[in-house]
């Protein structure tokens, strides 16, 4: 499984400096899936299960009502989401492929 500590932080800092997203915009690393048994075999890419989980690695500043007041994002840098099947914009960013998600779309936090 995939291990939010100091690979993670690495990451998140590399690409939080590459893109900044705008107002209330989310950017998402998708935790990938097992590609070993835990005996130690190889996983067919086929057969490995799509996750809809992922890493929050960088926040806009949030939402601006018409009266020009900015709705905080309740995301933050690191926190692990629940993501949609569908949707979000897929960006890459030295070889990795990162998703763009409105915060209004992201499904839960899972703490």
């Amino acid at each position: 499984m995939f291990n939010c500590h100091a690979d993670q932080a690495s990451r998140v800092t590399k690409f939080s400096k590459t893109i900044v997203p705008m107002m209330d915009r989310v950017l998402v690393q998708r935790i990938k899936p097992q590609q070993k048994t835990a005996s130690g075999l190889y996983i067919p890419e086929k057969a490995q299960e799509a996750l809809n989980e992922g890493y929050v690695v960088a926040v806009g500043k949030g939402l601006t009502t018409q009266e020009g007041k900015i709705i905080a994002p309740e995301l933050a840098e690191g926190d692990k989401v629940l993501l949609p099947p569908y949707g979000g914009s897929a960006v890459k960013v030295d070889n990795e492929e990162l998703l763009l998600f409105r915060e209004s779309e992201i499904l839960a936090k899972i703490q």
